[in-house]
Parts: structure tokens; C-alpha cells; sequence
């Protein structure tokens, strides 16, 4: 091959590695930013329809367990015909679940349209299918900051959509609101074909092995201590983050406080969560991925901490959503990081997936036991508590976890 036909085809496929990027980061954009959302709609869709707040709670407790349970299933999909055509199937059902959820006039229609459908089409469009696409397409030098670029992503589409969902519901209503948004998340169609249609990851792994099966990954991280305290540990991850995105909008109104502080608070945590999830991946390029999380963890129960005793004013809140923000999903880039740096790329949205119904259980707790513990209480404080507990605890989980590469020896058996 001549110089210039050598040239012209690292140009192409440069092109090819920025335009997966982008439709990676637009993905995860979307499909987080939408769901980051449906917590302004807790106060009027209850207040309307005469529910109680554990109905809407519970609701979004299905679509979270929804979520977790089907991830690692589509991350198997996607380990074996590529994330596009998943991806492509998830945004059906993502824009038909919101708009069911427009459309429901009794509880068990809001489950089944908020919790079922909208929960398997998040899982088929989860932004983690999107980082492992985004990661395959990079060299291993530069995975961990790819992965932040992605996270960030979605952080700044809870910042795009904060101002826009209330803005739908201000302007026509709670019911259009929701229409308009299901509408939004059908960008996620013609997104999803710009990345690559099969599973083949740039660079390789030190450990890779083209021809080990699913079983035999999935038995060897069962086996991997640090694996199991990592999945134990996303438990807490999901807890805070899906019950301050449910509950935080009305905890803030039961305050005084009006609803555009609320819907300003998410906008925080999700413009402040783009540095710290681009500082995260950064950070995990040279360092310890394990030691970055465990600090994350702790510093989320100072800031916690810090909530419950300070005076509940508006620029309290402020602060609150800022720090919150900065440690908000910075442990996506770090926790993604440590699957791939151990076991490899060839399974890593099914291994994954796995640690990410570990983060979904705990959605599905924190946001289920938010409804739950507020209507017997009258009172939040119950579960912010619970959160600084759960920190601590996962400081602790992470410390011991071996975040060195498997090496493995070539396996005889067929791919």
C-alpha cells in the first residue's frame, strides 16, 4: 500500500472512531436525559389523578428493576450481533412505555406503562451498551476517557432535559409533556445504526480470549472476589441515584421551596456531573480505579451528611445538587473501567450488565422504599439517613478489590 492510500485509510478510520463517539455520547444523552426527568411529573400526575406517592414510586421502582433485570440480557444481544440492532428495538419501547405512561388512568396502567414497558425499553437502550460500543472502537490508552466522554453524555442530557421537561409541563400539561418527551426519545432510532453493527473491540485486551464462552466468563468472575464486591457495592450507587432523580423534585417542594428549584437542582447535579464524570475517566487512566470509587463513596455521605444538618434554603439545595453532581456517576467510568481492565472486552456488556442489576436492585429500593417510608412518615429523612449508612459501607467494600488483569492461557475450545 502506497504512502498516500496508507494515509487516506487512517483518515477514514479516524472519521469512523469520532462519528461512533458522537453517536455513542448523543445516545446516552438521550436515553439518560429522558429518564433522568420523569421525577417532575411525581407532583402533578399524583396531585391530578388523586394517587398516592407510593403509586408513582412504585411505578418507577418496576421500570428500575426492569431495567437491571433485562440490562445483562441485552448486553448478551449485543456481545453477540452488536449494539445497533438492540439499541434500535429499545427506542420502540422506550417512546411507546412514556407515552403509555401518558395515557394511564389507573395505577396498574401507570405499572405496566411506566414500569414494564418504559424499564425494558431503558434496558435495550442503557447507556452502558453504549460506552462498550464507544470502548471497542479506541485504543486500551485511551477506553477509560472514552467512557467518561460517554458518562458525561448523559449528565449533560439530565441538564437539556431538567429545563425542557418542566418547560413541557409548565407550557401543556403534564399528559403532553409526557408525549413530547416519548417523541424525543425516538432520536434514538437513526442514532443507534451509526455504531458498529458487530462486537469486534479495537486494540484488544492482555487477557482476551477469542474463543472462551459465555459460561466459562461468567464462572470465572463469580469466582473473582473483586468482582463480587464491586457488584455489591453498585447496590449503594443505585440507591442515591434513583431516589434523590424520583424524589428530590417533591422533597424540595415539602421544604417550601418552589418547583423550579426543584427542576434547577437536577439541572445542577447534571451539569457539575459532566466534569465529574469526564474527571473521572481521566482520573482512572493513571490511577487506582478501586481508590477513586471508595473516595466517591465517602464523599457522598459527607455531602449527604451535610444536607440533613444544614438550613434547607435554596442556595443550600444549590450546593447540595453541585457536590452531589460531581459524584453523581462518576463511579460509571471508574466501575466500567475495572470490568474491562480485569476480564477483558469480549464479554464486557454481559459482565457488566450483571454489575448493573446489582445499581438497578438498589433503584428499585431506593426509589420503592422513598414512596413507601414518606407516606408512613410524612418525612424523607428516613431514607437520606439510610444513604449515609449505605456510603460508608461501600467505602469499605471497594478498598479490598483486586483491579489487576486476569492473564489467562489460550482456551482450546471453539469460539
Amino acid at each position: 500500500m502506497t504512502s498516500p492510500e496508507l494515509s487516506a485509510e487512517l483518515s477514514a478510520a479516524g472519521a469512523r472512531v469520532r462519528t461512533v463517539l458522537i453517536a455513542g455520547c448523543l445516545i446516552s444523552l438521550v436515553g439518560f436525559g429522558a429518564r433522568s426527568v420523569l421525577g417532575l411529573f411525581l407532583e402533578p400526575m399524583t396531585g391530578d389523578l388523586g394517587w398516592s406517592r407510593e403509586t408513582f414510586a412504585f411505578a418507577l421502582a418496576v421500570q428500575n428493576l426492569m431495567w437491571g433485570l433485562c440490562v445483562p440480557v441485552a448486553g448478551m444481544l449485543a456481545d453477540r450481533f452488536g449494539a445497533a440492532r438492540v439499541i434500535a428495538f429499545g427506542a420502540l419501547l422506550y417512546a411507546g412505555g412514556i407515552a403509555g405512561m401518558a395515557l394511564s388512568a389507573t395505577p396498574w396502567m401507570l405499572h405496566l406503562s411506566a414500569g414494564l414497558v418504559t424499564g425494558l425499553g431503558v434496558a435495550f437502550t442503557a447507556f452502558s451498551l453504549a460506552l462498550a460500543a464507544m470502548a471497542r472502537v479506541v485504543g486500551p490508552e485511551r477506553r477509560s476517557m472514552a467512557l467518561g466522554l460517554g458518562t458525561a453524555a448523559g449528565s449533560l442530557g439530565q441538564v437539556v432535559f431538567s429545563p425542557l421537561g418542566q418547560g413541557f409541563i409548565l407550557a401543556f400539561g403534564w399528559q403532553t409533556a409526557l408525549l413530547l418527551l416519548a417523541g424525543c426519545t425516538l432520536a434514538l432510532l437513526p442514532l443507534a445504526f451509526v455504531l458498529p453493527r458487530t462486537p469486534v473491540a479495537a486494540g484488544g485486551h492482555p487477557g482476551d480470549d477469542p474463543a472462551q464462552t459465555l459460561r466459562a466468563a461468567l464462572g470465572e468472575a463469580g469466582r473473582h472476589r473483586g468482582y463480587v464486591l464491586l457488584t455489591t457495592g453498585f447496590f449503594v450507587c443505585g440507591f442515591h441515584v434513583a431516589f434523590i432523580t424520583v424524589h428530590f423534585p417533591a422533597y424540595v417542594k415539602d421544604l417550601g421551596l418552589g418547583g423550579s428549584v426543584g427542576a434547577m437542582a437536577l439541572a445542577l447535579i447534571g451539569l457539575f456531573n459532566i466534569v465529574g464524570s469526564f474527571g473521572s475517566g481521566l482520573y482512572g487512566q493513571t490511577h487506582s480505579k478501586k481508590t477513586g470509587l471508595a473516595t466517591i463513596y465517602g464523599l457522598r455521605a459527607l455531602v449527604i451528611l451535610g444536607l440533613l444538618l444544614a438550613p434547607k434554603t435554596p442556595l443550600v439545595i444549590g450546593l447540595f445538587a453541585a457536590a452531589m453532581g460531581l459524584l453523581w456517576l462518576s463511579t460509571v467510568p471508574l466501575t466500567t473501567g475495572i470490568v474491562g481492565q480485569v476480564f477483558g472486552l469480549r464479554y464486557m456488556n454481559t459482565l457488566f450488565g450483571i454489575v448493573f442489576l446489582s445499581h438497578q436492585l438498589g433503584s428499585f429500593s431506593g426509589v420503592w422504599l422513598g414512596g413507601v417510608l414518606y407516606d408512613a412518615f410524612g418525612t424523607y429523612d428516613p431514607v437520606w439517613w439510610a444513604g449515609v449508612g449505605l456510603s460508608v459501607l461501600a467505602m469499605l467494600l471497594h478498598l479490598p478489590i483486586d483491579e489487576r488483569p486476569l492473564r489467562r492461557r489460550p482456551s482450546a475450545a471453539p469460539a
